[in-house]
């Protein structure tokens, strides 16, 4: 059976966004086609939009100001001095949505199971790292390590200890209040909470 080259481009494209696959990209080609052209015009245009979004210059979280700084680094009332390092920006989105975090973050991006850091991430941790030794006196207060608790996750946050020894006072970790082979994106408030405050 012939396919339109239309759908077929839309599934080869949304089949590798995260989560969706070929077959429930072909589910939101013929959902689109259905809710009409109304729908598709207002998804294409959500979708342009994005590109009206920045990579914050110091944690690599993401924004819209002109500064070059997400309304995290910007914010005068947060703790400087104290430091989460994540993986995804979805960790630091349900880390904020505690309201139990009141110090800056480090997006690393997306960490490997082969137990090394890219070299991407690398040079994000080097930023901290000169951030820290210009902004702080080369002295943080605590950085914390909030990477997954799964073995791949505590491997990658024993690299980044490795890395980051010597620019704090205390190097943690979330404390098990996230079960191991649990992830931070989907673990709620309370147990976040409880894993913030149990840190090790």
């Amino acid at each position: 059976m012939r396919i339109p080259e239309a759908i077929k481009k839309f599934v080869d494209i949304f089949s590798e966004l995260p989560g969706i696959g070929p077959r429930q990209a072909v589910r939101l080609a013929f959902y689109f086609i259905h809710q009409g052209l109304a729908y598709e015009t207002e998804a294409a245009t959500s979708l342009a939009n994005l590109r009206n979004i920045k990579i914050c210059k110091q944690c690599f979280y993401i924004h819209e100001n002109a500064d070059g700084l997400c309304e995290i680094c910007r914010n005068p009332k947060r703790n400087k001095k104290i430091i989460a390092i994540v993986e995804k920006e979805t960790d630091l989105m349900s880390l904020e949505s505690t309201g139990n975090f009141e110090g800056r973050y480090l997006v690393l991006g997306d960490l490997r199971k082969n137990g090394a850091l890219e070299t991407q991430q690398k040079l994000r941790l080097q930023s901290l790292k000169t951030w820290i030794n210009e902004e702080l006196g080369g002295k943080a207060e605590e950085i914390i390590v909030a990477i997954n608790p799964s073995t791949y996750g505590d491997l990658n946050a024993s690299l980044i200890i490795k890395e980051m020894d010597g620019t704090a006072l205390k190097i943690s970790k979330l404390g098990r209040g996230i079960p191991t082979g649990g992830e931070i994106e989907f673990a709620d408030n309370e147990t976040l909470k409880s894993a913030l405050e149990r840190r090790l």
